[in-house]
């Protein structure tokens, strides 16, 4: 059964990757520098910039920064039910 929650857990995983390349994307096209060799010390940093920009121009965080914000959630829940499962 904690098979299962990994593979929940590297599936949402795959979720929030693709939500931050879609964030930084976004970001690229407002005229904002990306840096993608450190893209894992900055997506952060990124991702509050998109909330700010899309809190500007809409009045509420884009859609995306929910997914992110859900998408590793969901991964560290998955994950840590799995590592309980498995020890039980």
């Amino acid at each position: 059964m904690s098979t299962v929650f990994f593979i929940l857990a590297l599936i949402s995983v795959a979720w929030g990757i693709a939500n931050s390349v879609m964030i930084t994307s976004f970001l690229s096209k407002r005229g904002i520098t990306i840096n993608y060799l450190l893209l894992r010390l900055f997506i952060f940093r990124y991702v509050s910039q998109y909330r700010k920009i899309t809190m500007e121009e809409t009045g509420k965080p884009g859609s995306l920064f929910y997914w992110f914000l859900i998408a590793w959630n969901l991964a560290l829940l998955f994950a840590i039910i799995g590592i309980i499962l498995k020890i039980a």
